[in-house]
């Protein structure tokens, strides 16, 4: 049992470094030890650590004013932030409007909320269910995780929370339809859901590509633009979740646009501050805007710190900074170089390990599935920890990476979850792969 600290962490029964500082992709701990950030520290650095610039914008914002509550006063670091999200968030969403949170959790929790005051305000107080899917992650609050379908960190809680109507994810390497015209499939699963549920749906939330609880699932073409489509027909919002996708992780500005889906709500986090203060945001469509201006005229909801002038200083200067980067992240073209093709090509090669599935992903953002026998596609049975495993093996070696477990079923599977800054060095990208590589034969030679 480690020495217990002040701070209540993560894990009472692990020691965890003290992290001391870091510079593009790379961190240190206080013993000056060096680690490559591999995973963007949970997919939330997309520009690199300690960039001056955005340190600028902090303290000049924090030289000019700290903190005023949303109730009484807008500041020009909140207000000139959300128009430069709706122009970077493109045509769909012009005349549109941002509501700022403090991280992704609550910034799923408002767009529930959102959406659900939209249809009283349209008159149809009747639609009071979302659908979800299953498998997914939405947060850590309680409607954001009522939302969610990840079983262990949400199983414990399943008294206090919200049971949703829910449909497949798509998920190629284990796809429930064999992979046969699969994506028209899982989109006729929405459109029995609407047939089903009728006029009590008041949304439609989903990952465009999977988070950390299946690990970087990409969908098959068609099927979010043929399962919107049919949820806009019904009076559905479409409420896209990009807290882990958004800001170029995907090698566009948001991962929606691969698909030309346009939601009504696009809830993002993590890369809109790329972790320099805590933020999140829900934009919001001018259909959905409009609405609530000509009725009540006000979102019954609101947090202390949201539109934080401090946080939102940082996120244009990040914002700044991410226009320049999106570009590097793209990973469709195998003979492009930049860190997106480094990294889609350099993983590939990972698939010859025994105990490697799966590798997928899209720009930054890439998961690998361990099974315990690749024609069966079996998992490690969950206490083998396997995903734990090579992802401890990686940090002796100096690079951090996301392990989750329970990609199969919510228990059963084993995957990591890589994604790092987008700024990262072709060199330093290689030395990760063959760290991680090396990481996975030293958990394969332990039988």
């Amino acid at each position: 049992m480690p020495e217990r600290r002040a701070l209540f962490t993560r894990s009472l029964k692990k020691p965890y470094p003290i992290a001391a500082r870091g510079e593009g992709p790379w961190l240190w701990d206080s013993s000056d030890i060096r680690y490559l950030d591999f995973c963007a520290s949970a997919v939330v650095n997309f520009i690199g650590h300690g960039d001056q610039d955005v340190t600028r914008a902090i303290a000049d914002q924090l030289q000019q004013l700290e903190f005023v509550h949303s109730s009484q006063f807008v500041t020009d670091a909140s207000e000139q932030f959300a128009q430069d999200i709706l122009d970077f968030a493109g045509p769909h969403f012009a005349d549109g409007a941002v509501f700022f949170t403090s991280e992704g959790s609550e910034a799923n929790e408002t767009a529930l909320k959102l959406a659900r005051q939209y249809q009283v305000e349209i008159g149809q107080p009747q639609r009071s269910q979302v659908l979800c899917r299953r498998q997914a992650y939405h947060g850590a609050t309680i409607g954001a995780m009522s939302l969610s379908d990840n079983r262990k960190r949400k199983e414990i809680y399943t008294p206090l929370l919200h049971e949703f109507p829910r449909v497949s994810t798509p998920y190629c390497y284990r796809c429930t339809y064999g992979c046969d015209h699969c994506g028209d499939k899982y989109a006729s699963e929405v459109d029995a859901a609407l047939d089903r549920l009728g006029d009590s749906l008041a949304a439609f939330f989903f990952e465009p590509i999977s988070g950390a609880t299946i690990g970087a699932a990409v969908p098959p073409d068609g099927y979010l633009l043929r399962a919107t489509e049919a949820c806009r027909a019904k009076g559905v919002l479409i409420v896209a979740d990009e807290v882990m996708t958004g800001f170029g992780r995907t090698g566009r500005n948001f991962a929606v646009d691969h698909w030309r889906v346009a939601p009504d709500l696009l809830v993002v986090g993590k890369g809109i501050a790329s972790g320099y203060l805590p933020l999140g945001a829900v934009i919001a469509s001018r259909k959905v805007v409009d609405t609530i201006a000509a009725g009540t005229g006000a979102l019954v909801h609101g947090f202390t710190y949201n539109a934080h002038p401090v946080a939102c200083a940082a996120g244009r200067e990040v914002l700044r900074k991410t226009r320049m980067l999106v570009g590097e992240a793209l990973s469709e073209d195998a003979h492009r170089e930049c860190p997106g093709t480094w990294m889609r090509n350099g993983l590939h090669r990972l698939r010859d390990h025994p105990s490697v599935g799966d590798v997928r992903g899209k720009g930054l953002i890439w998961a690998v599935e361990f099974v315990s026998d690749k024609m069966t596609r079996s998992p490690f049975p969950p206490s083998r920890n396997y995903s734990l495993q090579v992802a401890a093996a990686a940090t002796r070696r100096g690079l951090l990476t996301y392990p989750m477990q329970g990609c199969v079923d919510g228990i059963n599977g084993d995957h990591l979850v890589l994604a790092p800054p987008a700024i990262i060095a072709e060199e330093e990208m290689f030395w990760a792969i063959e760290q991680l590589s090396a990481a996975i034969h030293e958990t394969e030679s332990k039988g």
